[in-house]
């Protein structure tokens, strides 16, 4: 390996002045300095004790016979005569407590000094004994497509070997961390005294004064304390190191320790994670870019701070030409070359309530430690719909209606989750609503009476009476306050009349209810109580959306799950999930009927609100006591969707029923779902060379009449509102946005032709540079997309949101 500066071919290690053997004497000097100055500490210390000891005696016995004595004569006696000497050899003499005292205090910091670093020499860890700190084990989640868009835990790569140290990377580490590597002992004395000199003209900490040799030592075996213990153990541990290993030895422990940002510790890692490569295929740019992270990673790192990172690798560059490492022709040629991430982006925020779900099947899946993939369900463009329909509806009447949060679930017939939304903001709160939180679900439970009625004979055609019921103290009461006399189940069902399930409940029997629950995946504690069949127990959203889904597929339970497989770091995957083991189903007549009263729910009951055109779907909608909770569940031939809304503190809302924002949610999804399903599967068929180069949301509408264009530079009177030369015009389902948003705007459109063709009364459809400028705005999160906006701004808009642009950024 070629390093800067070079090291000297004469001597065996190709260190310079063999700073092994420096290091080894340097050691050996400071234990023997500790024992000689414990050693001159005692002797001094006992030669103070007996000192001061006599002479406080003494001073005792002169002040007595002071006292004692006559008054002194009128004449002194002369300093040279026999008295003139006792006179002086006793004042000498008084003042030896003093001395003696002087002495031990100038002793005192050099004995402090000996015992300190003689205890930090006995309680020195062994070199590599503290294991680097890593946190979890780096897990990238794929989509049900592949596509990669999350990563959580510590990326730990392989460790590097000689042949593995790309020179680039080695020369690059030792001109940004420490000129001075291959000629120091571990510890640099000029280079301490420059950054103190450095930090006292800056006023404050500006370079630091370790070694790569004390920074491998602090990796791999102290913690990062700024203690002055601390550094005293660093500084004998680095000393160690140079004794007892090679340069070339420390240089590679500590590139293989050291934090290079995003989960990534050490340097094949960081390769791997933000390049797709190992380390030693790194090029000059990208060894460059990966030394300047060491110094601050979590602020530098270039999966989301990439001009920063960029920055960086040129103040590295510039140092190695400074050392010799590279010359400046080769440092411009680096700059010039583009460093190209190969790393997935932040995992959208919405997501990151999917992967805490399945954390603890990964844990209890991935098998042996090591990085792994794991291939989900989770379909990105459901995902991001969901969020949207779920965000805009609390946007448009959360306030008005006091409705605080929403959770949402999508399964697919089989059972797979392709979405889910635990909250309205992960930021603001990651308590997962849709999996974590238990309540009651009203009406919804319904479903389940009526289907255990249907398995104990009872149809869609019995007729019941609507009439006032008392079963014990307790007295259902129907939400209208109106008794409608004798009606088929299907239309009670249909209308949640409560009276009528309360009698169902009481033919079948509550316990036969509960099982039924317990056959459709459902877990959580159920009272035996009459009004179970109104909803009192506590149930998740997952948990009742599951049940749904079993009478759908017909099995029970239905077998839900999130994960398709998990890769190691070896070829053959370590898990891969197989078909459902055959369990039990669902008789076919009562499933048929249950199916054909939940669809009278949408087509004629509560659950119109969910009504798709051109599409068949069944629903139930649940409404708990003083409006707490609204739900509602419902099924197209391919999809279940739970919905639920409502506030963390269980305060009610304004009279909200499940037919009203819960259903409306659901339609909202499912309007768009399939056309979303149907670009999924068709982007699956053709690889990615083929996909589309332009985005669905600025696909371009040619004019129906060029000659009545509007051409030119507009200006801005806000992102949804034009004016061409005095003539507004109004960008179609673009909901404008003012202040700097329009500022914006208008700087990035001016000197550029806009060219704007009259699509109807509800607005104009405009281009530039043969863009749809409207999809662009709201990509940008420039703008919101109306309700009646066509398919592509609502997409657009969806995406604004998943990824917190614009607006919605935070």
């Amino acid at each position: 390996m070629t390093e800067s500066p070079r090291p000297d071919p004469s001597h065996p290690d190709g260190v310079p002045g063999d700073t092994r053997a420096a290091g080894r004497e340097v050691l050996g000097a400071a234990a023997a300095l500790g024992r000689s100055l414990g050693q001159f500490a005692g002797r001094a210390g006992h030669a103070s004790y007996r000192a001061a000891r006599s002479g406080v005696a003494r001073a005792v016995d002169a002040r007595r016979r002071r006292r004692e004595a006559r008054p002194a004569p009128d004449h002194p006696v002369p300093p040279g005569t026999r008295g003139g000497r006792l006179a002086g050899l006793r004042s000498l003499a008084g003042r030896r407590p003093v001395i003696a005292l002087a002495c031990a205090a100038l002793l005192l910091p050099f004995v402090a000094l000996a015992l300190y670093v003689g205890a930090a020499l006995v309680t020195l860890p062994p070199l590599g004994s503290g294991a680097v700190a890593t946190g979890q084990r780096a897990v990238t989640v794929e989509a049900d497509d592949g596509r990669v868009f999350a990563t959580r835990g510590s990326f730990r790569g392989h460790r590097l070997t000689q042949a593995d140290l790309p020179p680039h990377l080695a020369q690059a580490i030792v001109a940004i961390e420490d000129r001075r590597f291959y000629h120091h002992f571990g510890i640099d004395l000029r280079g301490m005294a420059r950054a103190a000199w450095r930090n006292l003209r800056g006023g404050g900490v500006r370079e630091g004064g370790s070694t790569i040799t004390q920074q491998y030592v602090r990796l791999v075996t102290l913690n990062q304390e700024k203690t002055l213990w601390r550094k005293t153990q660093e500084a004998l541990l680095a000393l160690r190191a140079e004794a007892t290993m090679s340069k070339d030895e420390i240089l590679l422990g500590y590139l293989d320790a050291a934090y290079f940002g995003a989960g990534a510790y050490g340097a094949d890692a960081a390769a791997k994670r933000y390049f797709g490569k190992p380390a030693k295929a790194l090029t000059l740019p990208e060894a460059a870019m990966l030394a300047g992270l060491v110094r601050a990673p979590s602020q530098l790192a270039p999966t989301h701070n990439l001009g920063g990172a960029k920055e960086r690798a040129d103040v590295v560059l510039q140092a190695m030409v400074e050392t010799g490492a590279i010359t400046q022709k080769e440092a411009d040629a680096a700059r010039r070359q583009s460093v190209t991430l190969k790393t997935p982006p932040e995992a959208p925020p919405g997501t990151n309530y999917f992967l805490d779900m399945i954390a603890p099947d990964l844990r209890r899946l991935a098998g042996a430690d090591g990085d792994i993939t794991v291939r989900s369900t989770l379909n990105l463009d459901l995902q991001s719909l969901a969020e949207a329909v779920v965000a805009r509806r609390l946007d448009k009447d959360g306030a008005r209606r006091k409705v605080g949060q929403a959770a949402m679930v999508v399964l697919s017939k089989d059972g797979a989750i392709l979405a889910l939304v635990g909250g309205r903001d992960y930021e603001d709160s990651q308590f997962d609503r849709a999996v974590q939180a238990k309540r009651q679900p009203g009406s919804l439970f319904k479903m389940l009476t009526y289907l255990t009625a249907y398995e104990k004979g009872l149809t869609p055609e019995t007729v019941m009476v609507d009439r006032p019921v008392r079963i014990g103290d307790w007295e259902p009461e129907n939400d209208d306050g109106k008794f409608r006399g004798p009606v088929s189940l299907r239309t009670a069902f249909a209308l949640s009349i409560n009276t009528v399930a309360a009698e169902v409940g009481q033919e079948v029997g509550i316990p036969a209810i509960i099982a039924t629950a317990r056959r459709l995946g459902i877990q959580s504690d159920l009272p035996e109580v009459p009004s179970l069949v109104l909803g009192s127990g506590s149930v998740s959203l997952l948990e009742m959306t599951r049940a749904f889904g079993s009478v759908l597929a017909g099995r029970t339970p239905l077998d839900t799950y999130a994960i398709n497989a998990i890769r190691g770091g070896d070829p053959k995957p370590t898990y891969v999930r197989g078909d459902p083991p055959g369990g039990a189903t669902l008789p076919v007549e009562p499933r048929t009927m249950m199916l054909d009263s939940l669809q009278a729910v949408v087509d004629s009951g509560t659950g119109r609100a969910a009504r798709v055109p051109g599409q068949i779907v069944g629903g139930k909608t649940g409404t708990s006591q003083d409006f707490r909770d609204a739900w509602f569940v419902g099924m197209t031939p391919d999809l279940v969707v739970g919905v639920w809304v409502g506030n963390d503190d269980n305060s009610p809302m304004n009279r909200m029923f499940g037919g009203e924002m819960p259903a409306g949610i659901f339609h909202d999804f499912v309007q768009r779902a399939s056309a979303l399903i149907a670009k999924g599967r068709a982007r699956n068929a053709v690889s990615a060379a083929r996909a589309e180069a332009v985005p669905a949301a600025q696909v371009v509408r040619p004019a129906a009449n060029p000659a009545d264009d509007l051409r030119g530079v507009p200006s801005v009177i806000d992102t949804g509102t034009l004016s061409f030369r005095g003539r507004s015009v109004r960008l179609l389902g673009v909901e404008g946005q003012g202040g700097h948003l329009a500022r914006q705007l208008a700087g990035y459109l001016r000197r550029r032709e806009v060219v704007c063709a009259e699509a109807g009364p509800d607005g104009t459809r405009c281009t530039l540079d043969g863009a749809d400028l409207a999809g662009m705005i709201i990509a940008a999160g420039g703008a919101r997309a109306r309700e009646d906006a066509p398919a592509d701004l609502l997409e657009a808009e969806d995406q604004a949101r998943a990824e917190r642009v614009g607006l919605w950024g935070r």
